[in-house]
């Protein structure tokens, strides 16, 4: 399609990821939702096709594209109907990764960004707590220094990837004596390090095919050469990670929500219901009509968004904006679509029941759209 946003690159890399996951992931997502995980090696093959490093150095295996390689990404997954499939990798690309490849030295980025890329080792990213969660600067896990290492004590909460990945960035409390903002470290956490559990895999409405865990740290020791950027920053690579992660999960809601759009139109031209097909009635036709205008005015704003985040625009107003209309639209879009299914959208058979559930935490996760609303707030008056 022609595109002010898109070139012919990004169309040929969206045409490839929709082959894949209509040949790789469709057919068997099912069965990824009763296993409560997304198989090691349909990564693997992602990765070998260079969807898990978009936006990182060649040098590393990534395609070095920019914001929109992101939202091309994030929509096709999105596109998919398995939510837990498509949060399993944009974690992994998008809202954990990024913090590596941003921060980490030439060492670290040579040990773990080649894995990353091929999806030999997956990633999560360790900030949300028990009372800790867009509030990053409220965090408990402590981080305390011994000599050459650090001691990390604490526990993490709603840890997507938490149960199967290899390697996580976790925040902690390095500094008690200043504002919280200022006290947080990251740090790169290998799944083998002594005093590092997955207290318990956490069992959730919807993303079913998404690994969540809880993780506690009891002692566990990590060398100061696993120190991600500079000590007691933190804070502010995480929130700066929050546009990114934002960004990516309002794309995802887009794709799901022009998927269902399309599933149902499907429905309702081919179920007869009084004397002829569903959409022969005027309220169906009309607000089948109406939710795609939504849907595609919600599309070109986060085209933009990210277009200008692309150019490096301070754009957290926008962002913001965009990650809470999307996260309430898409749940508008499957409340509406899973009733125009009728009793048929209960069924577990049916991808709008599923793509229902996996919606709702559109407006939870990432920042809940209350908590966005806030950050818009903040920036409509001078």
């Amino acid at each position: 399609m022609d595109s002010i946003y898109f070139g012919e690159e990004h169309e040929l890399f969206r045409s490839t990821l929709r082959r894949f996951i209509d040949e790789e992931v469709i057919p068997f997502g099912d069965a990824w939702e009763e296993a409560g995980e997304v198989p090691r090696d349909v990564l693997c093959k992602m990765g070998a096709l260079g969807f898990l490093g978009i936006r990182y150095p060649s040098r590393y295996g990534g395609a070095e594209m920019d914001t929109m390689g992101t939202v091309i990404l994030s929509e096709e997954l999105g596109r998919s109907t398995f939510g837990g499939f498509a949060v399993t990798v944009l974690v992994h690309t998008d809202m954990a990764s990024p913090h590596l490849a941003r921060y980490g030295t030439p060492e670290q980025l040579d040990r773990y960004m080649p894995g990353i890329t091929r999806g030999e080792l997956i990633s999560a990213v360790a900030v949300t707590e028990p009372d800790a969660g867009s509030d990053v600067a409220g965090i408990r896990t402590r981080a305390v220094r011994d000599g050459d290492d650090f001691v990390l004590n604490g526990s993490k909460i709603f840890i997507t990837n938490g149960v199967l990945a290899d390697v996580y960035f976790v925040a902690a409390k390095t500094n008690l004596e200043v504002k919280g903002s200022r006290g947080v470290s990251i740090f790169i956490l290998d799944r083998d390090t002594p005093g590092f559990t997955v207290s318990r895999k956490l069992d959730k409405m919807g993303w079913r095919s998404s690994d969540t865990a809880e993780l506690s740290f009891q002692d566990c020791r990590v060398s100061t050469s696993q120190l991600l950027g500079e000590e007691n920053r933190g804070f502010y690579a995480i929130m700066n990670n929050f546009q990114n992660e934002r960004i990516t999960l309002a794309a995802q809601a887009v794709g799901e929500a022009s998927k269902a759009i399309e599933l149902t139109l499907d429905y309702v031209t081919e179920r007869k219901a009084f004397g002829g097909p569903l959409f022969d009635l005027q309220t169906i036709r009309q607000r089948l009509s109406m939710l795609s205008a939504k849907v595609e005015a919600a599309r070109q704003f986060v085209y933009y968004t990210a277009w200008r985040d692309a150019k490096g625009d301070d754009c957290v107003k926008e962002v913001s904006m965009a990650k809470a209309l999307c996260g309430e639209l898409v749940n508008e879009v499957m409340y509406t679509c899973q009733q125009f299914h009728g009793g048929f959208g209960y069924i577990r058979e049916a991808p709008i029941e599923r793509m229902a559930r996996d919606a709702r935490v559109q407006s939870i996760g990432g920042g809940a759209t209350e908590v966005m609303l806030e950050e818009v707030a903040k920036r409509m008056v001078p």
